[in-house]
């Protein structure tokens, strides 16, 4: 039964690593390599179920002989509970984790030395996270309150300015730069406009960007799909500066996150929420606009605003959002993982744990967006993510009322598979009214 059980695993080692390898063709393969395989198939446990996960090392894609490795777990992001060592055997041995007594995910981290250097890898299991519920508190005037903003904003002309990019068209899309006003006289917007050359009224889809301050290279993937695609940049900044431009723009920049964090009204990402319905402005106002379909897509920050903008704005009738960040920022008060950009950990708790900057938070997070989605959607992640933590994205996604699809990858991080793309986009083709 062992010898059957190893044969198994070095198949499905075998398998995963082509797959992650087709993902991530830019990482090498690393000399020593770990397979962490949890006893239950599909990474997940009841509250109180103990769990076990069988470790097996490879060198070559072979079982590394006489290894030993360094281990320790708990709950996610959190301090450790517990550390130890263990001599596998034929490459292989067997760790038990423990278990949870409230929904949520432990996370066991191991390590081994070779030839004076080391190699770790994760693996996070949940424990009834369908039951995860959020720890950010729902202000009594959210509604209200970006209602409000977007009255306000709505009163700023667009004032859109098109600069058609021949050198990144095709033979079937053009391709512009847009700079649009945002929610303030003077503030600008830049993004790329995909449309596709065939006379006709298409679809239309909005793509917001992950974190960073970075330039950004414009993709045709969604109008060579049938959509008219608006992907921006939110710091009003254009997005062909080169990048060392964009370098030192983010080294004086700082992190933008963090940026008046005690001022609900004045908070960053207000201007970049209100950015976002702006763009759908601008998609719905164009010629080749096809008058009934609007979706958003997009992951990290931008699976954050897919999930924002389909809450502020009923003109969008789908979204696919992946590993949403911006997530139940104050679990870590609780004693559990927040999401990204993890404001309240003990890495910042000191300075961002006031009743100003915790009042700011409820109108920002994610799950209070969440709470408001009203359209179908596509959600996926992975248990891997320490970026988006699964515990923070549970939370969002268990308050969605709206039909939902879920497709998890629990091996993933933050990344996702091209099948998962695929997937995506063939929903959101079949959520599109004729």
């Amino acid at each position: 039964m062992r010898k059957t059980y190893f044969l198994l695993t070095l198949c499905l080692y075998l398998l995963l690593s082509g797959q992650v390898g087709a993902q991530n063709s830019a990482a090498p393969l690393k000399l020593i390599s770990f397979v962490l395989t949890p006893n239950a198939a599909d990474w997940k446990y009841n509250v109180n179920q103990s769990a076990s996960v069988q470790v097996m090392v490879f060198k070559n894609d072979v079982p590394l002989e006489g290894a030993s490795i360094s281990y320790e777990f708990g709950p996610e992001m959190l301090p450790a509970e517990k550390r130890g060592t263990l001599k596998l055997k034929q490459g292989q041995g067997k760790i038990d984790i423990g278990t949870s007594k409230e929904p949520g995910f432990r996370q066991l981290v191991v390590k081994t030395e070779h030839q004076g250097k080391t190699y770790s890898s994760q693996v996070k299991v949940g424990f009834s996270p369908e039951r995860i519920a959020p720890t950010v508190t729902l202000p009594p005037d959210f509604t209200s309150f970006w209602e409000e903003a977007k009255a306000e904003a709505a009163k700023v002309p667009m004032d859109a300015k098109l600069t058609f990019l021949p050198e990144h068209s095709t033979t079937t899309v053009d391709v512009y730069l847009v700079n649009l006003q945002n929610h303030k006289k003077g503030q600008r917007l830049y993004g790329y406009l995909c449309k596709p050359k065939a006379p006709g009224n298409y679809p239309v889809l909005f793509s917001p960007p992950g974190a960073g301050v970075k330039a950004s290279s414009p993709s045709t993937f969604f109008a060579d799909h049938g959509f008219i695609s608006l992907s921006i940049e939110i710091h009003g900044i254009s997005p062909q500066l080169d990048s060392d431009t964009y370098k030192n723009i983010s080294n004086a920049f700082g992190d933008y996150m963090f940026h008046k964090l005690d001022d609900r009204d004045n908070y960053y990402y207000k201007s970049v929420y209100l950015g976002c319905v702006r763009s759908i402005d601008y998609l719905c106002s164009l010629p080749e606009f096809d008058g009934k379909n609007v979706v958003v897509t997009g992951g990290s920050q931008g699976g954050a605003l897919a999930i924002v903008t389909a809450a502020l704005d009923k003109r969008v009738k789908a979204l696919a959002s992946f590993y949403p960040a911006l997530a139940d920022m104050t679990g870590y008060l609780h004693g559990r993982a927040g999401g990204w950009p993890h404001l309240l950990s003990a890495r910042y708790a000191a300075v961002t744990n006031t009743p100003a900057k915790l009042r700011t938070i409820g109108y920002y997070d994610v799950v209070n967006f969440a709470r408001h989605v009203t359209v179908p959607g596509f959600y996926s992640w992975g248990y891997n993510d320490n970026t988006c933590p699964p515990t923070s994205v549970y939370a969002a996604v268990n308050v969605v009322k709206a039909p939902k699809t879920l497709a998890i990858t629990p091996i993933t991080g933050h990344w996702r598979f091209e099948e998962t793309n695929q997937e995506s986009m063939e929903w959101l083709k079949q959520q599109l009214v004729k």
